[in-house]
């Protein structure tokens, strides 16, 4: 069976990633990383398979195959430490304006007939204020929670 992606580290590689893996402030993440890049090394002997080496170092298949495929696309550094996004999948909704806007009408006297706020009855007085175009009850919850804000 051909292999579509091989590990093959030079002995300052294999040092280099030694090294990391006996550092003590060394995360285990990157350890576990390590173990598999060692593991699947071909100049040290026949690797074992992705499933054995998975048991072994305590991470999913998966694992294995994404460290091995990061290996071999980009190269030690990119497959031995962590991916940062590159930005926030959405941006907040609530901005501090609008955080301001909520709390001041939470903090400001309730509705004729309530005694107090609701938070249904404040999401729907945000949006009645447009302060927000749409908003869910829990994320006039979150805001309010952030900011230690009771609704007695």
């Amino acid at each position: 069976m051909n292999k579509k992606y091989h590990v093959r580290l030079m002995d300052t590689e294999r040092t280099y990633v030694q090294e990391i893996l006996n550092n003590a402030k060394t995360p285990k993440t990157f350890r576990k990383r390590c173990n598999i890049i060692l593991q699947l090394d071909e100049n040290a002997g026949v690797p074992s398979t992705q499933e054995e080496i998975a048991k072994r170092v305590g991470v999913g298949d998966v694992t294995v195959y994404n460290t091995l495929k990061d290996y071999s696309d980009y190269g030690l550094e990119y497959a031995l430490h962590y991916k940062k996004p590159k930005a926030p999948p959405v941006a907040p909704m609530v901005t501090g304006e609008k955080e301001a806007r909520i709390i001041a009408v939470a903090c400001s006297e309730p509705p004729l007939g309530f005694t107090r706020w609701t938070v249904r009855l404040l999401t729907e007085r945000v949006i009645e204020l447009k302060i927000l175009e749409s908003v869910s009850r829990e994320t006039i919850r979150t805001t309010l929670k952030k900011h230690n804000s009771s609704l007695t």
